[in-house]
């Protein structure tokens, strides 16, 4: 009986939510093999083990309170929104745009820098509802757990005192909009040897590995202002007035979210809220040129949604031209359109030729 061919040879595991992207080779491909999607190399940044990684002593043993912390930590937060908020917050209310007109990091100066590590410490004890711990920050499943931040990637610095314990190691960065959380017991091995004059230690090559992440490279809330070229930028906030600078956000921020901090930054006033509303806000005075302000009303998520438009979430706007459907050529008769004022209505294109559209339904 013919036992048939071979079986193929094995490839490596993918990490974990990595998607196959097209036109990247695999890593058998880039050695001029025919490896499978199994093979393909992590992207950028992804380097690191995922949050299944193993967590364990030179012996392969598990480190079983490590297991536990990680455990209660995603019970608290599975999906890691509560998280991302309160990193969200703490860099928005260290940057203060509202009194300061600074949206970036390193507008920062180097002692604000330092203290985000306090404020994230702070608001994710907050959110997720942890005890302080005996030594350190938390108390999180019966373990002491210290909480450390960082803007960059690996960028960790491990005091004395947390030799040998749990640690928390946060990142996040505008700039990629994108934020991280994992574990990682503070062992000799798992550090540099050398330290600095404080006695803090960077993580080893081993160390930055063996990272037990609970969430990589996850979304943070876009910062449009970051997003927007630069120009743009510099045209918003030349404006005199926090109306004006609103209208030229939500006229150059279109199709994107764009969050009340945002907003803030730009009116740079306490009633910053009333230059977007109805009733002589930038809802009212850019109508005329066909943009309408989606909120984060659940009739403005929908229609926003139905556009094909980013659906803003709690505080966000989304601004758009429409136009109506009739003005439009013919090429684009089956495009996405909304019911608004008995007319349909679909996204503007740069040809199509400003009206004044409808007011949104409340």
């Amino acid at each position: 009986m013919n036992p048939g061919p071979p079986p193929p040879e094995p490839t490596a595991e993918p990490i974990p939510g990595q998607l196959a992207l097209p036109g990247m080779p695999s890593a058998a491909e880039a050695d001029g093999g025919g490896g499978g999607v199994g093979s393909q190399p992590p992207l950028p940044g992804l380097e690191f083990p995922a949050a299944e990684a193993r967590a364990g002593d030179d012996r392969g043993a598990p480190d079983a309170e490590l297991v536990a912390v990680a455990g209660e930590l995603r019970g608290l937060d599975g999906d890691g929104s509560r998280m991302a908020a309160a990193i969200r917050g703490a860099l928005d209310m260290l940057l203060d745009g509202q009194h300061t007109g600074r949206y970036r990091w390193q507008q920062l100066h180097k002692t604000e820098k330092t203290h985000a590590g306090t404020l994230v410490e702070i608001a994710l004890a907050r959110v997720l509802r942890l005890a302080d711990g005996v030594a350190l920050d938390y108390t999180i499943a019966g373990a002491d757990v210290d909480c450390k931040f960082s803007h960059r990637m690996g960028g960790w610095m491990i005091p004395p005192e947390a030799d040998g314990k749990l640690m928390l190691l946060v990142q996040a960065s505008d700039e990629d909009g994108t934020w991280s959380a994992g574990l990682l017991r503070a062992a000799a091995e798992n550090l540099r040897p050398a330290s600095n004059r404080d006695g803090k230690r960077a993580l080893s090559e081993r160390g930055r590995a063996a990272v037990r992440w609970l969430h990589v490279r996850a979304p943070l809330q876009e910062n449009a202002l970051i997003r927007l070229p630069g120009r743009d930028v510099d045209a918003i906030l030349a404006l005199p007035s926090g109306q004006q600078r609103v209208n030229e956000l939500f006229r150059r921020a279109q199709r994107m979210r764009v969050s009340r901090t945002v907003v803030a930054t730009v009116a740079m006033q306490d009633d910053y809220m009333k230059r977007v509303r109805g009733g002589g806000g930038a809802r009212d005075q850019l109508r005329d040129e066909g943009i309408v302000i989606f909120g984060d009303y659940a009739g403005d998520q929908v229609l926003a949604a139905a556009l094909g438009l980013p659906r803003p979430g709690p505080g966000e706007f989304v601004s758009a031209r429409l136009a109506p459907r009739s003005a439009s050529s013919g090429e684009r008769v089956y495009a996405r359109c909304i019911r608004l004022a008995g007319a349909d209505w679909l996204l503007a294109s740069a040809a199509d030729p400003a009206a004044p559209a409808p007011a949104l339904p409340r």
